[in-house]
């Protein structure tokens, strides 16, 4: 089966565009990705949308992620770091270009602080149906179980990253917490193993993204990683971990 005959929304990539601020993190700048970078690389796919995530190293500027939203079209959704300060109208406004999550950088910082998680949480989500996703190693997630299991919505970057973490990701995965299955190339453990147990505990947790261009990995996304999925879960799971998955949890149409 080729990677053009499976309905794509890639669901965690990053755009870095150096026409807008950009901020060192721990002396890291990446190097630029722009939306027409990420366009070429993506067009052997059947991509039918995906989800802008901000790094680290862009802070709480949305300029960029406003301008790579309208590039890209409807069907493309952004996951943007805001400061617990953030007003309503600022809120809507995201809303309104198509931003749906916010982020919390457990593991790199750059993000508001995780002692706002839990308002800021369910502020963005009384207000206008967002959800929250953190990047962090799942081992330091066990004193937090209790508070993302008690949240509307959570996201978990990355397969949580670590093996050490993933008997905590599996428990939450089995409560609803949604997991991305993106950057393999970061993660210390078996990816088709975790990916099989993963599903096994809930079909509608796993959301496929490709991590472009995967800045500090330790390798970049490969096509291969697309049909590893493929290979470890079978054709009879691609439409939920490709697709509906993500288009359900970021409440995106793909028909715009």
């Amino acid at each position: 089966m080729l990677i053009s005959d499976i309905r794509l929304f890639d669901a965690h990539f990053h755009i870095i565009d150096p026409r807008f601020p950009l901020v060192p993190n721990w002396g890291y700048l990446p190097d630029r990705y722009t939306c027409e970078d990420y366009l070429e690389r993506m067009k052997d796919y059947d991509l039918r949308g995906g989800a802008i995530v901000s790094g680290s190293f862009q802070g709480f500027y949305q300029d960029y992620l406003v301008d790579a939203l309208s590039r890209l079209g409807g069907s493309f959704t952004g996951v943007t770091q805001l400061p617990a300060s953030v007003s309503d109208d600022e809120l809507i406004e995201l809303n309104q270009v198509g931003v749906r999550a916010i982020r919390f950088n457990l593991k790199r910082g750059g993000s508001e602080n995780v002692k706002h998680l839990d308002a800021m949480a369910r502020r963005v989500h009384d207000l206008v149906g967002w959800h929250v996703e953190l990047y962090a190693d799942a081992q330091h997630l066990e004193d937090l179980c209790s508070t993302l299991l008690a949240l509307p919505a959570v996201a978990i970057d990355h397969l949580g990253l670590s093996a050490g973490g993933f008997p905590i990701l599996l428990k939450l995965a089995e409560r609803g917490v949604r997991v991305k299955a993106s950057g393999f190339g970061r993660v210390d453990f078996d990816v088709t193993a975790a990916l099989k147990d993963l599903y096994a505990a809930n079909p509608e947790a796993l959301m496929f993204g490709t991590d472009l261009p995967s800045t500090r990995a330790s390798r970049p996304y490969v096509d291969d990683d697309f049909e590893l999925v493929i290979d470890a879960l079978g054709e009879a799971a691609m439409q939920r971990i490709f697709f509906d998955n993500a288009v359900n949890f970021y409440q995106v149409n793909t028909e715009l």
